[in-house]
């Protein structure tokens, strides 16, 4: 998920009562339910890096202690941050503080991380470094306005209430919100809950059909964000692939007006070497339906532009975006040129 929806999500868990018991727990699960996501730095290195170990590591059971460490250890230096008074900057709470009971607080909201992540159609690899296959859940969109607007309604109603309170009067016994803030969680779990439904039966639909009479070997059903019905359906089979538009509210699989016929292509020995870069195989572990287009050049360079893509993310209204895909440059002798993402242009491309 985008990290406003991991931020809410640790504020809305901690609001839950947790914040009740120690002071900085909100502050700590804030913090832990986005700290994953630190993996962003790898881009420094480069796309092709940031591609490989985004979701990786630190999006693991095996790190999530590591992560929640990390991040108590980051809310005791701001601790120790003092003003010119001699009292901590951060500290406004009424309770004491309980460091270990933070660690916990940090661990629950860094699993709050991969839950989101793995709801997802990109995928987490959070078995690793024992299992590094990708998992998903292909539920939810990356952006859910849905969930965003039941946590914001969370976290902000029960300020507009304490508001209300304090005009008539009203005593206050502790931290406000818990109310409004498990109604937020059960509003996710509910929406989970409606949208597995919701993907089940698309899958269901694509399951019965043959695609120009052939027997599909793979079916995915990916989401839209806002409405649970509508669905981004991909099919494999031995000699091509196809995208259609699936409607699970029906259900039913509509092959004529949106469907998108992908061949596979033949293996080349410039596919080989395609595949085998470090992109090549970078792009292959992550991707699900993976899909190349090699291009014969022309004028001062001879070789191949090999394209790669995931029709996992060629919806209908983006097709031929390539989004999240990259490409190879072969050259005649079939060593490899260069190499990058779909953020890198190639140096040689007669279809930017």
């Amino acid at each position: 998920m985008e990290p406003v929806t991991h931020f809410l999500t640790g504020a809305c868990m901690s609001r839950a009562g947790f914040n009740r018991k120690t002071a900085y727990a909100t502050l700590t699960m804030v913090l832990a339910a986005e700290a994953a996501d630190l993996d962003v730095l790898w881009a420094i290195k480069g796309p092709i890096a940031a591609l490989q170990h985004h979701r990786g590591i630190t999006h693991t059971f095996f790190a999530t202690p590591v992560v929640a460490a990390a991040t108590v250890g980051f809310v005791y230096l701001l601790s120790r941050w003092r003003g010119p008074s001699g009292q901590p900057k951060i500290s406004r709470s009424k309770f004491p503080v309980r460091w270990g009971y933070l660690f916990w607080l940090a661990l629950l909201a860094a699993l709050s991380h991969i839950l989101l992540d793995y709801t997802t159609a990109y995928g987490i690899r959070m078995f690793a470094p024992f299992d590094w296959r990708w998992y998903s859940w292909d539920i939810v969109f990356i952006i859910e306005p849905l969930m965003l607007l039941a946590l914001i309604a969370g976290l902000t109603f029960p300020w507009l209430f304490a508001l209300i309170n304090e005009e008539i009067g009203a005593l206050s016994r502790g931290p406000r919100g818990r109310a409004g803030a498990i109604f937020a969680l059960v509003c996710l779990v509910v929406l989970w809950s409606y949208r597995d439904y919701q993907h089940r039966r698309a899958l269901n639909a694509m399951s019965a059909l043959l695609y120009q009479g052939a027997v599909p070997t793979k079916i995915a059903a990916y989401p839209y964000w806002i409405t649970p019905f509508r669905w981004h359906g991909v099919v494999e089979t031995e000699s091509f692939f196809q995208t259609v538009p699936v409607n699970s509210l029906v259900p039913a699989v509509d092959e004529r007006s949106e469907a998108q016929t992908y061949y596979k292509p033949e293996e080349t020995p410039v596919m080989q070497v395609a595949k085998a870069s470090h992109f090549g195989c970078v792009f292959l572990d992550w991707a699900v339906f993976p899909i190349t287009q090699t291009e014969q050049l022309a004028g001062d360079f001879k070789g191949y532009l090999v394209r790669f893509q995931d029709l996992r993310f060629e919806y209908p209204e983006r097709r031929g975006s390539g989004l999240l895909g990259g490409w190879v440059l072969v050259a005649p002798n079939l060593q490899v040129q260069e190499e990058g993402t779909k953020s890198q242009r190639p140096p040689i491309d007669s279809n930017p």
